[in-house]
Parts: structure tokens; sequence; C-alpha cells
């Protein structure tokens, strides 16, 4: 049992590739390193550095393979307005040429990383897999059409397949792989603590406990191990639902992250304040009640355990 995990040299991925290793599951990764590293990639591993619009590279990478995890692909969602063509070229076209690659490998096993971003800025209190999308950015309309694409691909081909829609990836699950988006928070709160200055909160006047927005946070390692329950599961032919959420079903907020990030790292602040952005939602959470179901997954880290293996792996911490 060999699996091939896309963007394995990326953040989420590097966590994937070492949570199939722990499982006994052995991995090849493919990656075309313009987020990744090639560091992130344990020794050992076979590794081909190409993008997924290189039909013959993903087709050498496929060799003795029985399965996919699909998580390269162009991850920024605010960027993605700027960048459409890029996007969807990156997400679409790239699933498109690894599907094509699979059926002339005759694999049929994929386990595919989707986004919460299908929500857009959903009305209901906790989403479910029942709650309709709503993409608001060229990056999670990407996303959704690779739920299609493997819908579409199902039923002209024996493929089985599962999608997980997860919402802010954080922490780390090995000091040596850390988050370096510029965009997330957590990434966001280490860089301005290492160097001293303050982070700040966008919003004070949610209709939320604290005021501030609440999300929810998956810790990374929680997440990695879900894409492998998956991938047994559909390696022993189970039937698994087409999507699955993997959330707290209570999310945390802005402020209860600054707090955390002060009782973890010592160093006393009191964070900025200031307006709300456009469109930031005041709470967007998510049930995983189904992928507790059938992947026997849960969220097992508290927010001080998550701020606190992002902060261990941060690489310029003082």
């Amino acid at each position: 049992m060999t699996w091939l995990v896309t963007g394995g040299a990326g953040y989420i991925g590097a966590h994937v590739v070492r949570a199939f290793r722990a499982d006994g599951i052995d991995v090849v990764v493919i990656d075309d390193l313009s987020s990744g590293k090639a560091e992130f990639v344990p020794d050992g591993v076979p590794f081909v550095q190409a993008n997924l619009l290189d039909g013959g590279a993903v087709r050498r990478a496929l060799e003795g393979v029985s399965g996919v995890v699909h998580l390269a692909g162009f991850k920024y969602a605010g960027v993605s307005v700027d960048r459409p063509l890029h996007t969807y070229t990156q997400n679409v076209t790239g699933m498109v040429s690894l599907l094509e690659a699979m059926a002339d490998k005759d694999i049929r096993n994929i386990v595919f990383s989707s986004s919460a971003g299908v929500y857009g800025t959903p009305k209901d209190e906790v989403v479910t897999e029942q709650t309709p999308p709503d993409p608001q950015s060229p990056y999670g309309e990407s996303k959704l059409v690779g739920e299609w694409l493997l819908r579409d691909q199902a039923r002209a081909v024996d493929l089985h397949h599962t999608s997980l829609r997860y919402f802010n990836v954080v922490g780390s699950g090995d000091p040596a792989v850390y988050d370096a988006s510029p965009y997330n928070l957590f990434p966001i709160v280490c860089d301005l603590l290492s160097q001293g200055k303050i982070p700040q909160i966008y919003g004070t006047d949610h209709p939320t406990p604290d005021g501030t927005s609440v999300k929810d946070y998956v810790h990374v390692a929680d997440l990695a191990r879900a894409h492998v329950a998956a991938a047994r599961a559909l390696d022993a032919s189970k039937t698994l639902e087409p999507v699955y959420n993997l959330g707290s079903g209570t999310g945390t907020s802005v402020r209860e992250i600054m707090d955390a990030a002060r009782r973890v790292t010592g160093i006393d602040f009191t964070p900025a304040e200031g307006p709300r952005r456009p469109g930031d939602p005041s709470r967007v959470v998510a049930s995983g009640d189904l992928a507790t179901r059938d992947l026997g997954w849960q969220n097992t880290h508290t927010v001080d355990q998550m701020f606190a293996t992002a902060w261990e792996a941060w690489p310029n911490k003082p």
C-alpha cells in the first residue's frame, strides 16, 4: 500500500506524509515547491518536483501507487480574486490532469483536500455537510469544482473518493514543519511577537461573547490523521460520504487566541484593536459529527496546545 501525496512538501502535506508513515503506509510526494519546502519532505520519501499540469511527471509519480491524497493547489482566497485564471489553472486544470493520469494508471482511490471556502459566509449557526455551498472567491469556487470533477469522474469510471472540507489549520506536529503563510492568523501572531511587535484584533463589535470573530481552528496533526483514516477506508472498499467537514462545533475567538499566545509565549502584551475588515464573518463554525462517525476523527488539541506547537516550530522566535 503506497499513496501519492500531491503538495506533500507544503505545511499540511508534510504533516499528512508524516501521518501516513507513522501508520505504516509508504508515500510518494509530488510538489512544484511554489509554496512548499523541500526540507519538509522526510528523508527516504521519494520526491518528484513537478507541477500537476505536467502529465508525464504525474504518471511517473503514480507508478506503484494505490491511492492519492490531493492537496496541491493555489490556496490564497484573497489573492485568487486578483488572479482568477491562475487559481483555476492550478486547482481545476491541475485536478483534471491528475484524474486523467489516475485513469491511465487504473488508480481508483483519492482523498481530496477541499475547503470550508466552498461555504462562503454561511448563515447557519453551525455548518454541516447539508449547508448549501456559496463560494465567494475563485479559490472557493475552484475547490467546489474539484468536488464536482470527482463526482462526475466517479460516474464515468470506478473511482472511490471523498473530500475533506476544513477551516483554519494551525499548529505543528513536528517542530521541523511550520506554517509560513502571510495570511493566516497563527503565523502572523508568531511573526509579530518574534519581532517585538503587537498583534492586532480587527473588529471587537461582533455579536459574540467577547466581541471578536469566532472561527474553527483545527490542529494540523489531527487533520493529517483524518486523511489517513479516509485513505484506509477507501483502500478497504468502504463507502464514504462524498464530503466531510472537519470542525470543532464550537470555535475559538480571536481574543481567546491572543490570550493563549500570551500564556504560551510568556510575552505580556495587549493586542491593538481596529475596525472590522470588510466581509469578515462574525462566526464560522462547522460540525465534525459525520467525520467522527465514519473516520473516528476528533480535534484533540486545546487552543493553548495549538498555539504552543505553532510557537515551538516557529523558526524566528526569540
